[in-house]
């Protein structure tokens, strides 16, 4: 498996896969498919510390990870939100550690990065148990924020501190 930042050519399968998410699951909140469109924003304005990355098998985007703003407000600068979405027919095949061991490599060496999150709609025990792996830690859960698919989904906030001291 080959993991690299992503080119625009690869949006339409990222965005085959975030959709697919979109209209089977509450991955995610969106409620109708606009991966096309957020994906070509990413991948455009992706820089030192906001990151898109591929993993590719024989040649095929397989998963996607990004790291981006938290939040807008200047305070939130050295914080990144994280996530991960791997093509349903290569779950459990270690894309998504591959896809973050990278991504998180590269936060750590960036000095204008402190801390991760990642926003997790629950249930998902896979996702949970990639992020406790890779040094997240649970920190918080607010009960039915999301509705999607006729029922009230809680969100479960991880973080994780880089280990270099800023």
């Amino acid at each position: 498996m080959n993991v690299r930042d992503a080119a625009l050519g690869d949006v339409p399968a990222m965005a085959r896969i975030y959709d697919h998410f979109v209209e089977t699951s509450v991955a995610t909140f969106d409620t109708e498919p606009r991966g096309l469109d957020v994906l070509t924003a990413k991948v455009e304005h992706a820089d030192q510390s906001d990151h898109v990355l591929v993993a590719l098998e024989n040649e095929q985007v397989v998963g996607y990870a990004t790291s981006g703003p938290f939040r807008p407000r200047p305070a939130y600068g050295q914080t990144k939100e994280t996530s991960v979405y791997v093509h349903p027919a290569h779950t459990g095949a270690g894309v998504g550690r591959a896809l973050y061991s990278v991504l998180l490599a590269r936060l750590d060496q960036d000095a204008t990065v402190h801390t991760q999150v990642s926003v997790i709609a629950l249930p998902n025990s896979a996702s949970e148990a990639l992020h406790l792996a890779l040094g997240f830690e649970r920190v918080g859960t607010l009960r039915e924020v999301g509705h999607k698919q006729g029922r009230y989904v809680d969100v479960l906030y991880m973080q994780r501190i880089s280990p270099q001291p800023r």
